[in-house]
């Protein structure tokens, strides 16, 4: 996995574990609204709003990327794969790892929206 969809993918699970972090049941309100009041957490949102319509730009520029290497990989045409196996397997390959690579901006794209 490249550098990119490994940093993405990261995110994806850095997304995850916030959201079951939040939902834990025994954490209390109060709590909750401390960290909500703190200074770190008011300088986050102060910058949120940029940080976030440039994370929804990242992903869905990502995204598109990973369809355009679905189109690219999904026709055969362009290689005789029939005479050589080993080809056969390098695009399945590259297909294989394009549609994960959709799925992880799509799920990423889908917890931050």
């Amino acid at each position: 996995m490249s550098l990119q969809w490994t940093a993405v993918a990261g995110f994806l699970y850095a997304e995850v574990f916030a959201l079951l972090l939040m939902c834990i049941p025994f954490v209390s309100a109060k709590r909750w609204q401390k960290l909500f009041r703190s200074g770190l957490f008011n300088l986050v949102v102060s910058y949120g709003n940029k940080f976030f319509f440039f994370l929804i730009a990242l992903l869905i520029f990502l995204m598109f990327d990973a369809v355009r290497e679905i189109q690219k990989y999904s026709v055969p045409d362009k290689v005789d794969l029939k005479n050589n196996p080993v080809a056969e397997d390098h695009v399945h390959m590259k297909l294989f790892r394009a549609q994960r690579n959709l799925y992880i901006a799509g799920f990423a794209l889908l917890l931050w929206l």
